[in-house]
């Protein structure tokens, strides 16, 4: 018997079914040890030793693989081929040989790109060692995130607030997103008018443009305001007397490429523009779809390893995708040789593939039956790029007609048209942020001719204005982090929505926006660390990591190289930098009430204008260009504060409006707005109180004591008044899931009671 050794219990119960009776195949249920959560957990005295332990919720499933491997001949780890499966494995193999539970078995690191029958055997019967490369490279990446959290983390709670956090890679995101918000800000509208021209050839009609006026090109600039455009407009029409004179027709035709195969990053981009998933749950959806789905026939992976930087095809996938397309399409949708695309990524790892069906003969619809929705949308964009990528260019055929109306005044009329769709059959990429027309729509112009007279229906001016440039989606700003070389493609999902928990950013109409505190958080760090928050300093990192994981440089020096200074840094600011010249900016304004100096100061509500004199002087303000003095907050009519008696006001907070007591600070009495609903169920801890539904910071629903704070019970799902029947806890609550349905489940989890409920009796949120 042998033991094989993955992540995950969906991965082994796939992989199972390939290997036979001969294997036995275990989850691991990802890392098995972490870096002790404490300071000294890398010591850069002792060679940046690190200290390590077993990641407690994972020790009964370490204790599971010690028990199976005492019966095995020998151990295969086969966890993922990147960095972080290589670390998952070396940990593993480190913890059984130090605990002597090992003893003389062979041991064997075994890789596959794709979880199907061939890739798994052969696999398996090909094994190799571990890579100590790929460790030292994730060893030193976890210590950098380390040293930089555990050093930067305490310096943002002495100097900004508590409770803050920095991250070696997350800080220069977050960089990314505060100065295009400032970009955004600074940014000055400019009017600019354009002129069009309605005009009909044998009865269609078009729309030709304005691009030269008394022989002088139009720029974008070139008419600025309505009287202008109204005198041009003036001038055309007199000049045109009712007619354009066809001065000249351009006619080509341009190929249009496929995009190339799947990358993480591209992956992630597109799900986002076209099936509105996050990174994280791109990221999920497609983890599920390699690790294996029951097709009818068992479990079978139906993507390759979704972690990938690589646009390469295997040769056997090339294959099969040319003969399905041939199948499909007809062979005049094949080029003549199969295509190759190369990476942007300087440090793509080439030996890996492209995101891509494990076979592209399983087609979307062939799978429906056996997947959810989601699953079902990111397989069938993974299999059109796919086969996408291999089909003919598309031809288009492009015309522009340029029209006179009078002497040196020409208006051009452009039209496209698909000639041959090639690709764009199957699949056609999408874009951020697109201005203008789609390249891609099809505008049909009517036939024109040199010398061919047109009616002129009409001259419209229209008005516009610049635009600054669009905050980041999550496809723009993934797409960002991988130009600037920010992360690697298994973090840009953990940078985004480790962004969000911090609460530096927000998401508003799907595009990213700092936060108060972000933009505090990264004025402090690009004006004191300036050089660990740089785009190239980052990339360079990343580059060192690969160059570790590749054999080319030893870890520990690149530790060395960045930790003396960094530390320098570090302490330097504790030492020199106040805490005032952090959370306040001084600004080009004196105070109406002192006259003492004005500054942009972060408060308990996010940031607000005020004295430097404070708390002398107590000026403040909303910090808002648009409006003066801060308007005065409204007055709840017909109540009081019960604490003080002072009028009670609706005011705006960090998380929102709330009530609040118009003495405040001397009377600091706050209510929500919205009054909870009462469940009538009896608190069960403190028997005092009921529960009521609530809603948390970020809108999640959960149902707590009405005696908060004196009591602190609460729970997330729906309470009921009945006692468990197992361990007598005097409440029940009704859990909603997709995949297990209604429950009555005991809130006590050490209990574990769980009873299925009527599908008419379920009222609770769905999980």
């Amino acid at each position: 018997m042998n033991l094989v050794i993955v992540e995950s219990p969906a991965k082994a119960k796939t992989i199972k079914k390939y290997l036979g009776p001969d294997f036995d195949v275990v989850a691991s249920y990802g890392h098995v040890r972490d870096l002790v959560p404490k300071e000294g957990a890398v010591d850069p005295e002792q060679g940046f030793a690190m200290k390590y332990q077993v990641i407690e919720r994972n020790e009964k499933h370490v204790q599971t693989i010690a028990k199976k491997l005492k019966v095995a001949d020998a151990l295969y780890l086969a966890t993922d081929p990147d960095r972080e499966g290589e670390a998952i494995s070396w940990h593993l193999y480190e913890l059984l040989r130090n605990r002597r539970q090992l003893g003389e078995r062979t041991v064997y690191r075994v890789v596959f790109n794709e979880i199907t029958k061939r890739a798994v055997q052969e696999a398996v019967a090909h094994p190799r060692e571990l890579s100590l490369d790929m460790v030292n490279a994730q060893q030193a990446r976890r210590a950098l995130d380390y040293l930089v959290g555990f050093n930067l983390s305490p310096l943002l709670w002495k100097k900004i607030r508590r409770g803050l956090s920095a991250g070696r890679v997350q800080s220069p995101a977050l960089r990314l997103i505060c100065e295009r918000e400032a970009e955004i800000e600074r940014f000055e509208r400019q009017e600019y008018w354009t002129i069009e021209a309605d005009a009909d050839k044998d009865a269609k009609r078009f729309v030709a443009k304005l691009i030269q006026f008394e022989g002088a090109k139009v720029e974008q600039f070139s008419i600025t305001d309505g009287e202008r455009a109204e005198t041009v407009r003036q001038q055309l029409e007199q000049a045109a007397a009712g007619t354009l004179v066809v001065e000249s027709v351009k006619r080509k035709q341009r190929k249009r490429h496929p995009a190339p195969p799947f990358t993480t990053s591209t992956l992630q981009q597109e799900a986002a523009r076209k099936l509105g998933f996050t990174a994280q749950r791109t990221m999920r959806v497609a983890q599920q779809l390699y690790e294996g789905v029951d097709v009818g026939a068992g479990a079978v992976g139906l993507i390759t390893y979704m972690r990938t930087d690589s646009v390469n095809l295997a040769q056997e996938a090339l294959e099969e995708i040319r003969q399905c397309v041939a199948d499909r399409y007809g062979a005049d949708h094949l080029p003549p040789q199969p295509r190759f695309f190369k990476t942007k990524s300087k440090n793509a790892q080439e030996a890996h593939e492209a995101v891509r069906p494990t076979s592209v003969l399983r087609d979307p619809a062939s799978l429906r039956p056996y997947l959810n929705q989601e699953q079902q949308r990111l397989y069938e964009l993974i299999w059109k790029r796919t086969l996408a990528c291999q089909m003919a260019h598309a031809l288009i055929n492009q015309v522009a007609v340029d029209l006179s109306a009078g002497d040196g005044n020409l208006f051009r009329a452009t039209g496209s048209m698909v000639a041959e769709p090639g690709f764009m059959r199957v699949y056609l990429e999408g874009r951020d942020d697109a201005k203008g027309g789609d390249d891609d729509e099809e505008r049909m112009l009517p036939e024109m001719n040199e010398g061919d007279h047109v009616t002129l229906l009409g001259i419209r001016p229209e008005q516009h204005f610049t635009e600054p440039p669009p905050r980041y989606t999550e496809a723009s700003l993934v797409k960002a982090l991988e130009e600037f070389g920010i992360g690697r493609p298994s973090t840009y999902a953990t940078i985004i929505s480790t962004l969000q928990d911090r609460e530096y950013v927000v998401l508003d109409k799907k595009r990213f926006l700092p936060t108060d505190v972000g933009r505090v958080v990264n004025r402090f760090l690009t004006e004191y660390f300036t050089s660990y928050v740089d785009y190239d300093f980052t990339a360079r990192l990343e580059d060192d990591l690969d160059a570790i994981s590749r054999g080319e440089v030893d870890w520990i020096p690149i530790l060395e190289r960045f930790w003396k200074p960094f530390k320098e840094q570090v302490d330097h600011t504790q030492a020199n930098v106040k805490r005032s010249d952090v959370t306040q900016e001084r600004i080009d304004e004196t105070c109406p009430k002192c006259g003492g100096q004005l500054s942009i100061r972060l408060g308990r509500n996010g940031r607000f204008i005020g004295c430097t004199n404070y708390p002398d002087c107590d000026y403040t303000r909303d910090l808002n260009p648009d409006q003066g003095e801060a308007e005065a907050p409204d007055v709840v009519e017909g109540r009081s504060c019960p604490e003080c008696g002072s009028p009670l006001e609706i005011k705006r907070g960090r998380y929102g409006k709330f009530i609040g007591c118009s003495a405040y600070p001397k009377c600091r009495h706050i209510e929500p707005l919205e009054k909870p609903e009462d469940t009538g169920v009896p608190c069960p801890k403190c028997g005092k109180g009921t529960l009521q539904k609530k809603k948390s910071r970020r809108g999640k629903v959960f149902y707590s004591c009405s005696t908060y704070p004196k009591c602190d019970y609460a729970v997330w799902d729906q309470p009921l008044d009945e006692p468990c029947p197992r361990c007598g806890w005097p409440v029940l609550t009704l859990k909603v899931t997709k995949t297990k349905g209604a429950a009555k489940v005991c809130p006590q989890k050490e209990c574990g009671y769980r009873a299925p409920v009527e599908p008419s009796t379920a009222t609770g949120e769905t999980e």
